[in-house]
C-alpha cells in the first residue's frame, strides 16, 4: 500500500502535500544540482602579456570567449621594450600564455631570447610576405604602421609653401625651423623615425642628414605626445608645421573630430623610402599553462573579425589583407608602397650604437 493515499482528514492532507512536495523536489533535484563524476570545474583563463596601447573591443573578444568558454585576461606591462624585458626576465616561470606587442625593431631580441613556441596558422599563408618572418613562426604578424612625416595642410597652403615630399626636403633653407621630431631614446616613434634615415641615407650618410637637420633648426622633442600635441602646429599652439607621426594620424583626426570633415587637416609623406614600417607580433610564451587555447587566441587575433576592430582601436592597419577597413581609412588613410628598409638583425646588433651616435650628433 503506498504511503500517500486519498484522505480526508486535515492531517492526512497536510501529510500528503508534503509526500507531493518531496516527490517534485526528488524529480527537480537532478535539474537544480546537476551531477557531476568530480569537483566543478575551474574557470579557464587565458593571459595575454602586451604593451600598454594594446586595445580591442570587448564584443568582438566576446564571442573568442564565449566559443571556447574562457576569460580572456590582459597583463599590460609598460611599453613594448620594457614589456618584452619583463617577459625575458620571468622565461623560467612565465607571466602569461601569450604576448603581443613586439615589433620588428625588437624581433631578433624576443627569437633570441628564446620565450616563444611555435605555431603554425593556416590564416598566415594569405598574409603579404614583407609582414611575415621568413624562417620563423614562433611570432606572427597582426597589425602594422608606417612612421612618416606628418604635416599641417592649411599652415602650408597658408603661406604658400609647398609641403615636403622627400626626407631631403628637410634640409632646405625654407623649411628652416619647421620640423619636430621624437628623441629615438626614449621614444618608439622617434626610434622609427631615426630607422627611417638610416634606410633613406645608409650608415654612411644618416649623421651626416641630422647634422644638417639639427642646422637647420630641428625641435627634439621627448615623446609623440610633446612633439604632436606641444608643438605641431595643426594640433596645438606650436610653431612646428611638420611633425613625426604615423600614416593613420590623418585618419585619426578626422575620426575624432567634434563635426564631420570632407577632408583631414594633415596629410602623410609615404613616398619612397621616407617611412619605417613597424609590424607587431603576437606570440605563444613557453611554459604557457593553456598553449592549446592560446594557439587558437592567435589564430582568432588574424581573422577578419579581430584584424577589422584593429583601425579604430589603435589606429594602425591590420596584418590580414581580407580585412576591410573602415570608411574613414579608406577615405584619409595612406600606407607606403616602398618603406625604408632595416633589417631586424640589423637593429639588434646596431640599435644603441645608433642612438648613441645620433645622440652625439643632434643634442650634444
Amino acid at each position: 500500500m503506498s504511503t500517500c493515499q486519498p484522505v480526508h482528514h486535515p492531517a492526512h492532507r497536510r501529510f500528503l502535500r508534503s509526500c507531493r512536495r518531496f516527490a517534485l523536489s526528488l524529480l527537480l533535484f537532478p535539474l537544480l544540482f546537476p551531477l557531476s563524476a568530480g569537483p566543478a570545474q575551474a574557470e579557464r583563463v587565458l593571459t595575454v602579456m602586451s604593451h600598454d596601447s594594446f586595445n580591442i573591443s570587448r564584443s568582438v573578444l566576446a564571442t573568442f570567449e564565449q566559443e571556447h568558454q574562457v576569460t580572456v585576461r590582459f597583463l599590460k606591462s609598460g611599453d613594448a621594450g620594457a614589456a618584452l624585458v619583463q617577459a625575458i626576465l620571468a622565461r623560467e616561470r612565465p607571466l602569461a600564455d601569450l604576448f603581443y606587442g613586439v615589433d620588428n625593431t625588437f624581433l631578433s631580441r624576443a627569437l633570441n631570447a628564446d620565450i616563444f613556441a611555435p605555431h603554425t596558422s593556416p590564416l598566415l599563408a594569405t598574409f603579404p610576405p614583407g609582414l611575415r618572418h621568413p624562417d620563423d613562426d614562433r611570432l606572427l604578424p597582426v597589425s602594422y604602421g608606417d612612421v612618416c612625416l606628418n604635416y599641417d595642410r592649411e599652415w602650408f597652403r597658408r603661406h604658400n609653401l609647398k609641403p615636403p615630399q622627400d626626407l631631403a626636403d628637410l634640409l632646405k633653407p625654407e623649411y628652416r625651423g619647421l620640423t619636430v621630431v621624437q628623441n629615438p631614446a626614449t621614444s618608439s616613434p622617434g626610434l622609427a623615425f631615426l630607422l627611417a634615415t638610416i634606410g633613406r641615407f645608409g650608415e654612411e650618410g644618416y649623421l651626416e642628414f641630422w647634422r644638417q637637420l639639427r642646422a637647420n633648426e630641428v625641435r627634439v622633442a621627448t615623446g609623440w605626445k610633446d612633439a604632436y600635441y606641444g608643438h605641431f602646429t595643426a594640433a596645438s599652439k606650436g610653431d612646428r608645421p611638420i611633425v613625426v607621426s604615423y600614416a593613420s594620424s590623418p585618419p585619426a583626426v578626422v575620426y575624432f573630430a567634434s563635426s564631420p570633415m570632407a577632408e583631414a587637416p594633415t596629410a602623410a609623406v609615404v613616398t619612397d623610402h621616407n617611412a619605417f614600417r613597424q609590424i607587431e607580433y603576437v606570440g605563444i610564451l613557453k611554459g604557457a599553462k593553456e598553449p592549446e587555447l592560446a594557439g587558437k587566441l592567435i589564430d582568432f587575433m588574424l581573422s577578419p573579425a579581430f584584424q577589422e576592430d584593429i583601425p579604430l582601436q589603435m589606429f594602425v592597419f591590420p596584418a590580414n589583407p581580407s580585412a576591410r577597413l573602415p570608411e574613414v581609412f579608406q577615405r584619409h588613410a595612406v600606407v607606403a608602397e616602398r618603406p625604408a628598409q632595416v633589417t631586424p638583425a640589423a637593429i639588434e646588433a646596431n640599435r644603441e650604437g645608433w642612438i648613441e651616435a645620433w645622440t652625439s650628433a643632434v643634442l650634444r
